[in-house]
């Protein structure tokens, strides 16, 4: 999905070239030498900032050496641990609230000896960790209370260091040379961490504690503690980051711990009393939705274009095109202003010239953009990168489903010379060998072997398991063109330009046509994989093929082939749809596109199955998800997961170093919602639609909230019988028309 190849390091086959082999070096490989699934990780963001912290509240350097605390690209905070008479208190408990605003840490102290007497039993003191982030700071409280008979005289040190490590260090990547570390500064109760980086950038990490330590250096600062039986004591700590973002954290007063929490408590009820919001009989799907949301809104960074969800943390918190189109896609119906962001975002990033080291061609809409250092000095590609294929049929994609949604005419005319541009973008470059197919191979050497959503190096092969070699034409792809060329006529038509809709409707006719006739394989019932370079089709069962009911670019009677493929027990885990099935020779359930479970992949094809009339099809993938769920920390549903399948009494098999939160990931169970009542809303007729609606077993009941129409706000109830769903009115304010079809 991004730059990077998140997987375990296995032996590959012999028969693989060079150029398939994931190797440390690259910019786009992540080292797997520990898992993000050892221990529980916390995870905070708010903006361009997020952090990782264990389950104590520490960021502890060593074998998951991804904590740590993250600001535009950069590592601002590699170790902060916190110590009771020089050892780590005793661990009660752990959690992110339930709208990912703050983490709540409950410590006490183990069995405290002097002179091999116990002079304080264990949980006589208990630890409060508070901590959250809001405006590039990381704001932290701890309370200490005595509840034990005698009065308690204890150390309490906070250890405390920053590597500034680019995010692309922290993934791996070793570097011929790093800047200079600064001199720090320690006085009045604060410190200042310092770093000079090659791009002449001085970072610096700012750390101040109220009250005064009792002694305080450039590692640590410790208070001596004494408490009464039932007498209590509060620390504060606020650590800002302050580098090449323009931040004024290190001149200007911070604010108190309780100030900012109150002005970020204020900002996040706003938001979601403007949200609209699914709630459910089932207490276990309201969960899962609840956190849903919750992650959705924290990956969403506000940038000056409007909203735009991040694709996910650790690896991913800055601005995919893919991504972020799909993530808006998934989310529409109840948040079109997501897509909005989205789409203003990359018309403003939208390349205008070629540049082969980025991969950039214009018109063409971005991969993704980087921060920190090293893409300052373009030791990578990716401070702005275009290597993706998809992104820009996509991008045109959700502008027609944002009209639809919206019809905000003014928008869509705003950005048409965006769209166009993407438009002729496929034409020109997308297709340079005018089959009529969208195909890419890398311009850069530095960048991505593979450019669809499936962009590991050995993710597309022929049968035989050798790799494909480019041009490439991945099936899905077509499909996305197939959209974007039918929305492209739709949108002209509205703006007037009846010869561009005719041109753009032709070009999505002739694509089915020439689709079908290329990649239809009748003997394996779905579409091959992709052509390469010289037009053979890979014949391999993959979920790519779902994704063709997705765009509708598939005929209804291979679209119901695809479907019987997709749900046999060769794809379907019983979790999930895997990305490829168990027959194919470089199936693995761990493998990262070769065999992983992904969320969003299954929303869409669910979405896919509905169009297509297949909704109980589209209902197992809605159960099999929600399953799945139920098993991950914090009902929180991770960018993938493992093929392994389904066994009774056991859970879902999780994939050691997938980033949670993802936001396509999280928006997928809105998707899936979704799909499973036929659900369609026009702004333009100021309708809502449900077309053979189900819902799965598990979910009796449901309401929608606050769902905004062209300016009416209703509530929904959601009632599921043994044949259909009925559909009730709760609240109307304005005029939309509600329609059931059986």
């Amino acid at each position: 999905m991004a730059d990077t190849l998140p997987r375990l390091i296995r032996k590959q086959p012999e028969d693989q070239d060079s150029s398939a082999r994931g190797r440390p070096e690259d910019a786009h490989h992540i080292l797997a030498d520990s898992s993000l699934t050892d221990e529980p990780i916390r995870v905070l963001k708010h903006g361009d900032t997020f952090a990782l912290f264990d389950q104590y509240g520490d960021i502890r350097p060593g074998k998951s050496g991804e904590q740590g605390l993250y600001h535009d690209g950069t590592r601002f905070l590699s170790r902060l641990m916190l110590q009771l008479e020089g050892a780590r208190p005793f661990f009660l408990s752990s959690t992110i609230g339930d709208d990912n605003d703050q983490l709540t840490v409950a410590l006490t102290n183990p069995d405290l000896c002097r002179e091999d007497r116990v002079y304080l039993p264990l949980g006589s003191l208990h630890l409060g960790l508070k901590k959250f982030l809001w405006q590039g700071v990381c704001h932290q409280e701890l309370q200490i209370e005595n509840h034990g008979i005698q009065p308690a005289n204890v150390t309490v040190t906070m250890q405390f260091a920053a590597d500034f490590a680019d995010i692309y260090e922290v993934r791996g990547l070793k570097r011929k040379a790093r800047g200079d570390d600064l001199k720090p500064e320690v006085r009045d109760g604060r410190v200042a961490l310092r770093y000079r980086g090659l791009d002449d950038v001085v970072r610096r990490t700012l750390l101040y504690f109220r009250p005064r330590p009792t002694l305080l250096d450039a590692a640590r600062a410790t208070f001596n503690v004494e408490l009464l039986p039932r007498q209590s004591a509060v620390f504060y700590l606020a650590i800002a980051c302050d580098g090449q973002s323009g931040s004024s954290n290190g001149s200007s007063p911070l604010l108190l711990f309780d100030q900012a929490r109150a002005a970020a408590k204020v900002t996040l009820e706003a938001q979601k009393a403007q949200v609209c919001r699914i709630e459910a009989s089932n207490g276990q799907f309201h969960a899962w939705v609840k956190r849903a949301a919750s992650d959705l809104s924290m990956m969403t960074t506000m940038l000056p274009t409007g909203p735009y969800p991040y694709a996910g943390v650790p690896w991913f918190n800055t601005p995919f095109g893919r991504d972020g189109i799909i993530t808006a896609l998934e989310c529409l119906w109840l948040q079109p202003s997501l897509a909005r962001g989205v789409l203003a975002y990359l018309a403003s990033t939208q390349a205008t010239e070629v540049i082969p080291e980025q991969d950039a061609e214009p018109g063409k809409i971005l991969h993704e953009t980087r921060n920190g250092e090293m893409a300052a000095l373009r030791e990578m590609p990716f401070a702005r990168y275009y290597g993706s294929i998809d992104a820009t049929p996509l991008f045109v994609q959700l502008a027609g489903a944002y009209y639809e949604r919206t019809a905000d005419r003014k928008f869509i005319e705003e950005i048409w010379p965006n769209l166009e541009a993407a438009l002729a973008w496929m034409q020109q470059y997308g297709d340079r060998d005018g089959d009529g197919f969208l195909d890419y191979s890398r311009q850069c050497d530095e960048g991505l072997v593979h450019q669809g959503w499936k962009d590991s190096d050995d993710a597309i092969f022929h049968a035989d398991g050798s790799p494909a070699r480019g041009p490439i034409a991945l099936c899905e792809v077509q499909g996305y063109a197939y959209a974007a060329w039918r929305t492209g006529a739709s949108l002209a038509a509205v703006l007037g330009r009846t010869e561009q809709s005719a041109t753009y409707k032709s070009r999505a006719e002739l694509l089915q046509e020439r689709f079908e006739g290329a990649f239809w394989c009748d003997e394996l019932s779905t579409y091959a994989l992709a052509l390469d370079g010289d037009k053979r089709p890979c014949r391999v069962l993959t979920s790519n093929a779902g994704q063709c009911l997705f765009s509708g670019i598939a005929l209804p009677e291979h679209a119901r082939r695809v479907a019987q493929i997709l749900l046999a027990s060769e794809s379907f885990s019983g979790w999930g749809i895997r990305s490829l099935a168990t027959t194919e020779a470089r199936y693995n359930p761990m493998g990262y596109h070769n065999g992983g479970v992904w969320p969003h992949d299954n929303a869409l094809i669910a979405l896919g199955l509905s169009h297509y009339g297949m909704a109980e099809e589209a209902a197992r993938v809605f159960t099999g998800m929600f399953d799945a769920a139920m098993y991950f920390d914090l009902h929180r549903v991770p960018e993938l997961f493992c093929g392994f399948p389904r066994d009774e009494g056991e859970g879902p098999v999780l994939y050691p170093v997938a980033c949670a939160p993802q936001a396509w990931s999280a928006a997928s169970a809105f998707l899936l919602f979704q799909a499973c009542l036929g659900l369609k809303i026009s702004g333009i007729d100021s309708k809502i639609s449900f077309v053979r609606p189900s819902l799965p077993p598990f979910l009796n009941e449901a309401r929608i909230l606050n769902l905004h129409v062209a300016g009416t706000t209703v509530d929904l109830a959601l009632v599921r019988h043994e044949q259909d769903v009925s559909v009730n009115v709760l609240r109307r304010k304005g005029d939309v028309e509600i329609v059931v079809v059986m």
